[in-house]
């Protein structure tokens, strides 16, 4: 039976928070290596204190292994094995590029260029296979097209429901700022500033639903805002909660502003008599968080 929530409202408990880290997911890339003189030496993004390993098909000679230019800035490099071991002191800046020399004991030359992070995101893992048709790069090549092939069936899935959902029709009516035309009524706001420039949160109220806006003005010199992911999570046991979520632009330039609509339907969620609650976060392109929203229960309002 469908639950009514026509004698209630939902309050928003809106908690402006300092940029803190995302529990960031191993990354681990297959990178194939050819004769070909044109290929462009392969770049590996690496972060402030995240250790980075590039495993190959055949020993390293940790004495014909070097990183230049790394004094002060990483610990010394670690080869043994099929294996090279990375770890920053610090972060690079996006114009940063350091040479890796690795010498395979065969005499093999390898050079790879040594980068920020991208997107926020840091190669935790490189498997470098020199021989692309070797059986374990044939396997590696067959898992990477399992896993773009199973991704692409998600996202085409996400499209065809996002086509005919009704709350995602809200949220592009919300982040383009078209309240009046959606059921909703304005109930809390919050500003505050962050190392990247102002955001406004503006939580709305419906017998059944939920929507929060994030106003976002980027107000670094030169650094775009992208988002990295937004969650919707029950707080006692951290299961998601499905929601829908519009942007005005994928990319926020320097200078600019932009709006994230998070809607989502609460008409089957238990609040439990005020016990339970909903958290939603916002989470940037580097991996920290931007903002925090704890939706709960509070009793009807006029």
């Amino acid at each position: 039976m469908r639950k009514r929530l026509d004698s209630l409202l939902l309050g928003l408990l809106l908690t402006a928070t300092v940029a803190t880290a995302q529990e960031r997911q191993p990354l681990v890339r297959n990178v194939y290596l050819s004769d070909d003189p044109q290929q462009e030496v392969p770049r590996i993004h690496v972060g402030s204190r995240i250790a980075t390993v590039l495993r190959f098909d055949q020993d390293v000679d940790p004495t014909r292994t070097a990183l230049l230019g790394w004094e002060g800035r990483f610990e010394p490099v670690v080869s043994g094995g099929k294996s090279v071991l990375l770890m920053p002191r610090q972060g690079l800046l996006p114009e940063d590029a350091l040479l890796l020399r690795v010498t395979l004991q065969d005499g093999t030359e390898i050079p790879f260029a040594l980068t920020a992070p991208e997107d926020g995101r840091v190669d935790q893992q490189l498997n470098v296979f020199l021989d692309s048709e070797s059986p374990g790069a044939v396997r590696s090549r067959l898992s990477d097209s399992r896993v773009r092939e199973q991704r692409l069936q998600e996202e085409n899935e996400r499209f065809r429901q996002e086509e005919t959902s009704v709350d995602h029709a809200l949220a592009a009516l919300m982040s383009q700022g078209a309240v009046e035309m959606t059921p909703f009524r304005k109930f809390r706001s919050w500003r505050f500033t962050c190392d990247t420039g102002a955001v406004n949160i503006l939580g709305y109220i419906h017998p059944s639903k939920t929507a929060v806006v994030f106003e976002i003005t980027n107000q670094t010199a030169k650094t775009p805002w992208r988002l990295g992911e937004a969650r919707l999570s029950i707080k006692s046991n951290g299961k998601a909660w499905p929601f829908a979520l519009r942007m005005t632009q994928a990319e926020i330039v320097p200078g600019t502003s932009g709006n994230i609509a998070v809607v989502a339907d609460l008409s089957t969620f238990d609040f439990k008599k005020g016990s339970e609650k909903l958290v939603l976060e916002l989470f940037r392109h580097d991996g920290l968080r931007e903002a925090l929203v704890v939706v709960e229960e509070t009793g009807p309002h006029k």
